[in-house]
């Protein structure tokens, strides 16, 4: 049970690191992921994000603490419990994010991590069907494509966004992200492709140096002084066991359980550690802060069209002819992601970059999907792309089957609603431009509400999560006292220990994290090597 990398995670970076660093035949690998094998074919259908995101089914479903400016709420945070983790039950949503956002990176002390270190990373890993050139990789593990039955109503919306002179964009990755458009997808023939599928095909698990244990829960850090050699974990409901690490162990577990990990293990604030009696094993203050996330608000319309699948008897009649179709052509409604188009926006026209993403929804898809409502229709969910609340992970107690405290503190800056008001108004204008009326929308929850003291009060109901928290293993200069990681992604103080997932973001990204947690992982693998 000694391996040279011992990997905590089976998700978008977990994934990357075990197919990558075992393809050398010399070292051994062992990826420990929580959840099970992603073997259940809603884990390739496109449309299975419905079954994935709203209950516990494959999914954390964690709770956030309640939060002050959204009237007391406790917002909802769903993470992938899977092989592949959350790159198997998210939109697919193929972004980057601004080159700025990198820049910005390296200027807080990254070095190393500025727009230029990091895209041979991101076309390393992109297997682009459509796109190519200076900016897009072909021939990388994550296919990236088009999508295979586009909704005929993203025309409606695109068409909307036309009138208020926001312009068509064919890539948002390419040299400008303004605009809207078609998202790219992270999916191939009509079905998904996550990070596990790209990165851990039959080849890859098959390999004689890689073992990959699922259904494991990682419990604490085994640690020798400052040193950590391996990771105490359970199988199943078994007793617990020790793997060993002879070169690294890597925290690929995210933005919430790799700090929680970290602080059962007696790294992270003193204040917080002691308690819950843990004793401290290194002081680390940084460890679960600076957590970031975007927040988001939806606008939801009922409307008729035979183009909107939702809740009716013909709706439902409709899906076995639709499950027989993607079985035989992998075309047609199974392969939606639902946020289909959307795009990226400034609320002020001197902005230097967009504030604001769009994402637009064939559906009505309420509350995470929890919320059902009969009929059909769409939405149009707003998001504050660089929020300036800052939240903390911590721990509720000292068991590791405990989930772990989780407060985003969003909307605790102010700014931060006056950005996301400001995309709501805009948002508002596109979904009551002239294309939209010939489907006779009705408004949902804020049809009555015009003024923007009610559109304030709107948000503090129903805002929450757009599932890309950051942070809160910061990544810093070497002598940044409230680093958690140095550019390497090394633990700092510690050997033998680093962190590789979205939580060593300084900043978020402006836009969806996934292929930058993708990235992050692919310039790890080289670092790992390096050591």
């Amino acid at each position: 049970m000694d391996f040279d990398y011992v990997i905590v995670g089976g998700g978008s970076a977990g994934s990357v690191l075990a197919g990558r660093l075992s393809t050398d035949p010399g070292v051994s690998v062992c990826l420990i992921e929580a959840g099970p094998p992603d073997d259940h074919v809603l884990c390739r259908v496109p449309f299975g994000v419905v079954a994935f995101v709203p209950n516990k089914w494959r999914n954390w479903a964690f709770e956030t603490e309640p939060q002050a400016a959204l009237n007391g709420r406790r917002g909802y945070q769903p993470r992938g419990r899977m092989l592949g983790g959350s790159s198997g039950i998210n939109a697919m949503i193929y972004i980057r994010g601004h080159a700025s956002d990198y820049d910005t990176w390296a200027a807080q002390g990254a070095a190393g991590w500025s727009f230029a270190d990091v895209l041979p990373y991101f076309k390393r890993a992109e297997g682009n069907e459509r796109l190519g050139g200076d900016l897009h990789g072909r021939d990388g593990p994550l296919n990236v494509a088009d999508l295979v039955s586009p909704n005929p109503i993203n025309e409606v919306f695109l068409g909307a966004c036309e009138q208020l002179q926001l312009p068509r964009n064919a890539d948002f990755n390419g040299a400008a992200q303004d605009g809207v458009g078609l998202y790219q997808v992270t999916q191939k023939n009509g079905e998904r492709w996550s990070a596990a599928r790209a990165y851990l095909p039959e080849a890859a698990r098959a390999r004689r140096n890689l073992r990959i244990v699922t259904d494991t829960r990682a419990l604490r850090l085994r640690l020798s002084g400052r040193k950590a050699t391996g990771v105490v974990c359970r199988r199943g409901k078994g007793t617990e066991e020790t793997i060993g690490a002879r070169r690294a162990v890597v925290l690929s577990a995210g933005a919430f359980q790799s700090p929680q990990l970290l602080l059962l293990s007696g790294i992270g604030p003193g204040t917080e550690l002691t308690r819950h009696g843990i004793a401290v094993a290194h002081e680390l203050p940084g460890v679960g802060q600076n957590l970031q996330d975007h927040v988001d608000f939806t606008l939801l319309y009922k409307a008729r069209s035979p183009h909107l699948f939702g809740f009716t008897g013909s709706g439902l009649a409709r899906l076995p002819r639709e499950i027989l179709r993607w079985r035989r052509e992998r075309k047609g409604l199974l392969t939606t992601n639902f946020a289909e188009s959307g795009g990226f926006i400034k609320t002020d026209p001197a902005l230097p970059r967009p504030d604001i993403q769009l994402h637009f929804v064939v559906g009505l898809v309420d509350d995470h999907a929890r919320k059902k409502h009969f009929g059909t229709g769409y939405s149009l969910h707003i998001c504050v792309l660089r929020p300036k609340s800052r939240g903390s992970v911590g721990l509720k107690d000292a068991d590791p089957a405990s989930p772990p405290r989780i407060d985003p503190q969003f909307l605790s800056d102010a700014a931060d609603m006056e950005t996301l008001l400001k995309g709501t108004k805009i948002g508002r204008r596109i979904m009551e431009a002239p294309p939209f009326r010939a489907l006779a929308p009705t408004e949902l929850y804020t049809t009555d509400v015009r003024d923007d003291a009610g559109l304030r009060e709107e948000i503090k109901k129903r805002a929450d999560t757009i599932y890309h928290p950051v942070g809160t293993c910061r990544m810093g200069a070497a002598d940044d006292p409230s680093a958690v990681v140095d550019p390497s992604l090394k633990v700092r103080g510690m050997e033998g220990l680093y962190v590789v997932d979205a939580s060593v973001m300084p900043t978020l990204i402006g836009g969806n994290t996934n292929a930058p947690t993708i990235m992050i992982a692919e310039k790890a693998v080289d670092m790992l090597r390096a050591a």
